[in-house]
């Protein structure tokens, strides 16, 4: 799951009306903090997938904009069948990540998920998960700018989940795992380890192998 861009007024529509609680980014593409907010979104729902998350170009659709007081880009909305209970003006990324759960704990039939379950599922969101501090495109530290380099010229999908967005993963992790440090590579749900790991695996021609489970 992920950000959908909406490209029409009826989309918009029919995404606020939803029964799920919609997250709606107004933003701009000349606006560089947008792409930073878009960027958690992305993070976001990959763990809270009882919400929907949604971008709007806000200058495109000028009328529903004007409607909300979108007076600067970035904004956020929280929807719920079609009513606004909630918005983040400006990049507020703790308030965006604390609304965003506490909607979302409300909003689930599955609010009762442990700290575990959770765990597992993010590990197995995709064949190759790393846990790193930033994202794919923006590393926010140097082991996990080396360790995307490396695995980016293996060649194999993978994707990356920010810890710096959850502290609660972020700390969990390290416990489930029984690794303390970051950035994290796991195959298909098994720890693989962290840089050292992954040099090492590349000194002996074995990470392509390793990475392919």
């Amino acid at each position: 799951m992920s950000v959908i861009n909406i490209k029409t007024a009826e989309e918009y529509n029919n995404a606020i009306n939803e029964d799920k609680v919609s997250v709606v980014l107004f933003s701009a593409d000349w606006a560089e903090q947008c792409k930073q907010v878009s960027e958690v979104l992305e993070e976001l729902a990959k763990i809270l997938k009882q919400l929907q998350f949604y971008s709007l170009n806000a200058e495109k659709y000028a009328e529903i904009s004007l409607k909300h007081q979108i007076d600067a880009v970035p904004t956020i909305i929280f929807f719920k069948a079609g009513t606004a209970v909630d918005r983040v003006d400006g990049v507020d990324i703790a308030a965006l990540t604390t609304k965003c759960k506490k909607l979302g704990a409300n909003n689930s039939s599955n609010s009762g998920e442990t700290l575990e379950e959770r765990l597992k599922s993010l590990i197995n969101h995709a064949p190759v998960m790393i846990f790193m501090k930033g994202d794919r495109n923006a590393p926010r530290c140097g082991f996990s700018r080396t360790l995307i380099e490396i695995v980016n010229k293996v060649g194999i999908p993978y994707e990356t989940f920010d810890i710096l967005t959850d502290e609660e993963v972020r700390q969990g992790l390290k416990t489930y795992s029984d690794w303390p440090t970051y950035p994290q590579v796991y195959v298909k749900g098994e720890l693989i380890g962290g840089l050292d790991i992954v040099k090492e695996l590349q000194a002996n021609n074995e990470l392509e192998s390793s990475l392919k489970g």
